[in-house]
């Protein structure tokens, strides 16, 4: 049986990152594994083309469970199915979060993840066009640069949001994330730079990497509660491999956590009655679902405002508190580009512009589970999305803002109708019956494996699986708690930490063991 000593499951975003750092040492041997496929369909490269890979072939589509706070409505969830997961996918904005994130998920158990503990792992991955300071790198493997031929109308809402007193911010990323500002976004040369193309395509060379698509991971393969390979789908063959170091699960928020059960550490209540034999009993195992949720108004232009082939449509955008407690993250997230972001049933416009507000915590948690023991099935997705009616009159709110900076006289010059939800949609009533039928997610589910201490973690601040040897998870479901933002960076930083954990590990195993040679009395971990 062949061994390698690190497989790493999914070549997402986090799991491209580690295999590269893994493989910097020549001596090192890594198996990626992903179960998607390669990631040659032209349009992934084209920032314009973002919605149109969204339901394509290189996406899981997947579905939640009939939600009962959005009229049974099942929310329809993108996620990639290709190599650089879904970076190749997304809208490529690249947005770190909150100082306050990562100090409040050290304040919950997690030393090492602070806000000054993460910073110079962001500055490592990142090329930055703006060049080197504080808060950004110049030397990493992602470029980070501003949107090319952004529209002007852009500009507009921008200037709109400081006409109405908020600050303009040119950096989302630096010392304040309140205000109006441009996004930037992951493209090089005008092509979209997922993290395949950052940190896994310029390394497929090195001897010691194999990477296989088409590889669904059936389950983990264990000694007692030891990690010990994994058993995969290729092209109808079922293989096993064997490893010697780690198993480093990276498949996602959705993905993770059903790896984990089918191969069972999960809750043994829920497991036994799959008839899954119970490897760790954890019962947080796809619990703690989180993301983010976004509503639109959608507005006709009486001038033609198509985005550039180089924009990802998405150019602008505000981030605010809507309650002024400022004491902590914006609440609210804006979002702004030339494109109509339409729900069904509205015609679109021969022109058009949306402005979008997100809430970037929901006060609702939601859940991942096993459909079934068959490793083909797709998970059950319990989102529970606006369960909170405080979440609801947070979104009335920011429709009423977005129509405000709407009217103000930067517009006046492509205002047209509004197409969505539509100027007879006036009362809260009326707005909270349009949000609960046109709200979305915003791509962005995380925390079902969450990294702490309590009862409830699935992994510990060093993201080892708790009560498991030789497993780490390694992506967005380690999140404690949501990040104030999109998610595609946060992601990243914590690949770069965690190769960093991985070979501390290794070494600290390495030291040992010629201890042991030593001290024969010595008792191994």
């Amino acid at each position: 049986m062949t061994h390698y000593d690190y497989i790493v499951i999914g070549a997402g975003s986090a799991g491209c990152v580690v295999a590269n750092r893994l493989t910097e040492d020549s001596d090192t041997t890594v198996l990626l594994l992903e179960a998607g496929n390669p990631d040659t369909k032209p349009e992934i490269q084209i920032p314009s083309e973002c919605l149109s890979l969204m339901g394509s072939e290189i996406d899981w589509a997947y579905f939640s469970e009939p939600e009962p706070y959005l009229n049974d409505r099942k929310m329809f969830c993108s996620r990639g199915k290709v190599l650089g997961g879904s970076s190749s996918i997304n809208f490529m904005m690249y947005i770190r979060g909150n100082a306050h994130d990562y100090d409040h998920w050290q304040a919950l158990g997690n030393p090492g993840w602070s806000y000054q503990d993460a910073l110079p792992y962001f500055k490592k991955s990142e090329h930055q066009q703006r060049g080197a300071s504080d808060y950004h790198g110049v030397n990493g493997e992602l470029s980070v640069t501003d949107i090319k031929l952004a529209a002007g109308i852009s500009q507009r809402f921008i200037d709109a949001c400081v006409t109405i007193g908020y600050d303009y911010n040119p950096d989302f990323n630096g010392t304040q994330q309140e205000g109006a500002g441009f996004y930037q976004v992951t493209v090089k040369d005008g092509k979209r730079h997922s993290a395949a193309a950052a940190f896994l395509l310029p390394i497929l060379q090195r001897p010691n990497l194999t990477v296989t698509t088409g590889a669904l991971v059936t389950r983990l393969l264990f000694e007692g509660t030891r990690a010990v390979g994994v058993e995969y789908l290729h092209e109808g063959i079922l293989h096993q491999v064997r490893v010697n170091q780690e198993v480093i699960l990276s498949a996602g928020a959705f993905d993770s956590p059903k790896l984990l059960m089918l191969s069972g550490i999960g809750d043994a209540e829920q497991l036994n009655a799959m008839g899954i034999s119970v490897v760790a009993d954890l019962p947080g195992v796809g619990q703690n679902l989180q993301d983010h949720i976004l509503v639109c108004v959608v507005q006709e232009s009486i001038q033609d405002v198509h985005p550039a082939i180089t924009s990802n449509g998405i150019e602008a955008g505000l981030f605010l508190h809507s309650e002024g407690n400022l004491e902590t993250a914006p609440d609210l997230q804006c979002f702004f580009g030339p494109i109509q972001f339409l729900s069904p049933g509205y015609t679109p416009a021969t022109s058009g512009f949306t402005g979008a507000v997100s809430l970037t915590r929901l006060q609702n948690i939601g859940s991942v589970s096993l459909r079934s023991p068959d490793p083909k099935d797709t998970p059950m997705l319990q989102m529970n999305y606006l369960q909170s009616e405080a979440d609801v009159q947070k979104l009335i709110a920011g429709i009423r803002l977005i129509r405000q900076l709407f009217q103000t006289s930067a517009f006046d010059q492509f205002r047209g109708r509004e197409i969505a939800p539509g100027a007879e949609v006036q009362s809260d009533a009326a707005l909270e019956a349009y949000i609960r039928d046109a709200c979305s997610t915003v791509w962005h589910p995380i925390g079902t494996c969450k990294m702490g201490t309590d009862p409830m973690a699935v992994v510990d601040p060093e993201l080892r699986v708790h009560g498991i040897e030789g497993l780490r998870v390694v992506d967005a479901s380690i999140m404690p708690t949501i990040t104030t933002g999109n998610t595609n960076a946060p992601t990243i930083m914590i690949g770069e930490k965690a190769a960093d954990l991985i070979k501390a590990g290794r070494t600290a195993r390495t030291v040992l063991s010629k201890s042991n040679v030593q001290n024969p009395a010595y008792s191994s971990i």
